[in-house]
């Protein structure tokens, strides 16, 4: 389980998606699942909500369907 729980909510968290909510325009929610991602150092993030192929910096959409 120790891989899971690499990311617990924070300040820092909230405000980074709420940076990525204003300038990627990405609901609140879509974006706390992206900011957790880049925190956490993921590459890809598997979506179907997101565009598939979009860059956000080091992250990169993947529609899995």
């Amino acid at each position: 389980m120790d891989p899971l729980c690499s990311v617990f909510p924070s300040i820092s968290l909230y405000e980074r998606a709420l940076s990525l909510h204003r300038r990627w325009r990405f609901s609140f929610h879509d974006s706390l699942i992206v900011a957790a991602a880049l925190e956490s150092d993921c590459k890809v993030l598997y979506s179907e909500d997101l565009q598939d192929g979009q860059e956000i910096e080091s992250l990169t959409v993947v529609n899995p369907f």
